[in-house]
C-alpha cells in the first residue's frame, strides 16, 4: 500500500488524542514532480471520498463520529511545490473540519 495505490487507504489508527488517522504512505522521490503532485492529490482526493461518501462509517461504524486527521508520511522531503501544495490541502482539509499533517520518516 502506498501513494500509488489511490484506492487503498493504507493505515488507520487512532492517535493518543482519540482522533482517526488515516495515513497515505509516500515513499516516491520528487524526480518527477508533476506526477508525484497528480498521485498525492489523487490518494487525498480518494481519502476524503472514503470519508464523505459513508465507507469510513459503514467500514468502521464505532470511529464514524472521531474527529479526522489525513497524514502523510514521506521518505523523501517534500520540496518547495510540494510544500506549496501540501499547505492549500492543510487549507482545504481544514475548511472542510478534517486535520492534517505530514513529516518525513528518519531513515537509520
Amino acid at each position: 500500500m502506498s501513494v500509488e495505490d489511490k484506492n487503498v487507504i493504507d493505515i488507520i489508527t487512532i492517535d493518543k488524542e482519540g482522533v482517526l488517522v488515516l495515513t497515505i504512505s509516500d515513499h516516491l522521490e520528487w524526480n518527477d514532480e508533476n506526477e508525484h503532485l497528480l498521485l498525492l492529490q489523487e490518494k487525498i482526493n480518494s481519502y476524503l471520498d472514503f470519508i464523505e461518501n459513508g465507507q469510513l462509517a459503514e467500514n468502521y461504524p464505532d470511529k464514524a463520529d472521531k474527529k479526522i486527521m489525513i497524514q502523510i508520511i514521506f521518505k523523501y522531503y517534500p520540496n518547495k511545490t510540494a510544500d506549496e501544495f501540501l499547505a492549500i490541502v492543510e487549507r482545504f482539509l481544514n475548511e472542510k473540519g478534517h486535520a492534517f499533517d505530514f513529516y518525513k520518516i528518519e531513515n537509520k
